[in-house]
C-alpha cells in the first residue's frame, strides 16, 4: 500500500500568507500600542451633539448612542483584545509547557496521572466552563486572562509530552544522561529548546482564540464592562441600533474580523515553515 504524500504549501505561497499575517498582525498591534497618539478623541468623552452620526471626516467610524467616537474606542478596545490574547496564552502556554515535559519525561505513574487529568478537561467544552467559572466571579479584565489561561492548557501540555517522548530517545540526550547530567538539565538544556516549534506556533493560534473568547464573553455581558472599550462589548451596544446605525457593529467586528485572520494566517505560515517534513 502507497503512503500518501503529505501536502505541501508552495513555497512562494507560504512566504506571501507569512508576510500578509505578520502585516496584518503587526499593524493591529502597533495601532493598539499607540492608541493614545493615534485616537483623534477621548473614547469615553460622552458629546450629546453627535449622538449616532455616520462616518464622516471628523468621525472617520462615526459615533456610538453616546455620541463617543467608534474609531478611538476601537483602538483602545484593541489594547484590551491583545492584552487578554497575550497572557492569557502566556498562562496557558506556561502550565502546558511544564506539565507536558514532566509528563513526557518521567513517563510511567506521573504520565497517567497528568494525562488523566487532561482527559477530564477536556471532557468539558471550554466555552462553557469558562462560563460557568466566570458567572462565579466579579467580571473583570483581570479574571478573564486568568480562566482563558488556566482553561487553555490542555492542547499545550499534549503537544510537549509528544515531543518530550521523541526527543528523550535521541543520542543527544542518552549521552547527556550517560555523561551524568540531572534531569533538571536535561529537561531544560536539550529537551525544551528543541521542543519549542510547535509551542510557538501552537501560542500563536491560540492568541486568536483567546482574542475570540474574550469577544464573546464581552457580548454576553461577562466580560469588559462599560465604560471600558472592548471589540466584544462594542458589538453587543451595536446590537440595539443596527437597524439605524450598522458602523457600531461593522467596524468592531472587523477589527475582530482582521486580527484572527491574521494571527491564524501567522500561525499556519510558521507550521509549514518549522515543520521540516513539509520542506522534503
Amino acid at each position: 500500500m502507497k503512503r500518501r504524500p503529505i501536502k505541501r504549501t508552495p513555497a512562494w505561497l507560504r512566504h506571501a500568507l507569512l508576510f500578509l499575517g505578520a502585516f496584518i498582525v503587526g499593524t493591529m498591534s502597533l495601532a493598539a500600542v499607540f492608541a493614545p497618539l493615534l485616537a483623534p478623541f477621548d473614547p469615553n468623552f460622552i458629546n450629546v451633539d453627535a449622538l449616532l452620526q455616520p462616518p464622516s471626516l471628523t468621525h472617520l467610524m462615526g459615533t456610538d448612542a453616546l455620541g463617543r467616537d467608534v474609531f478611538s474606542r476601537i483602538l483602545y478596545g484593541g489594547r484590551v483584545s491583545l492584552w487578554v490574547g497575550f497572557v492569557a496564552v502566556g498562562i496557558a502556554t506556561s502550565i502546558g509547557l511544564v506539565l507536558g515535559l514532566i509528563s513526557g519525561y518521567f513517563g510511567r505513574i506521573v504520565d497517567e496521572i497528568i494525562m488523566r487529568g487532561v482527559d477530564v478537561m477536556l471532557c468539558f467544552p471550554s466555552f462553557f466552563l469558562i462560563l460557568a467559572v466566570i458567572a462565579f466571579l466579579e467580571p473583570s479584565l483581570t479574571n478573564i486572562m486568568i480562566v482563558i489561561g488556566l482553561t487553555g492548557w490542555m492542547g499545550v501540555a499534549r503537544l510537549v509530552r509528544a515531543e518530550t517522548l521523541s526527543i528523550r530517545e535521541r543520542d543527544y540526550v542518552l549521552a547527556a544522561r550517560a555523561a551524568g547530567a540531572g534531569s533538571t538539565r536535561i529537561i531544560f538544556r536539550h529537551i525544551l529548546p528543541n521542543a519549542m516549534a510547535p509551542v510557538l506556533v501552537s501560542a500563536t493560534l491560540g492568541v486568536a482564540g483567546a482574542i475570540l473568547t474574550e469577544s464573546s464573553l464581552s457580548f454576553l455581558g461577562l466580560g469588559v464592562q462599560p465604560p471600558d472599550a472592548s471589540w466584544g462589548n462594542m458589538l453587543l451596544e451595536g446590537k440595539e441600533v443596527l437597524g439605524i446605525a450598522w458602523w457600531l457593529s461593522v467596524f468592531p467586528g472587523l477589527a475582530i474580523l482582521f486580527t484572527v485572520l491574521g494571527y491564524n494566517l501567522l500561525g499556519e505560515s510558521l507550521r509549514d515553515w518549522l515543520d521540516p517534513r513539509l520542506k522534503q
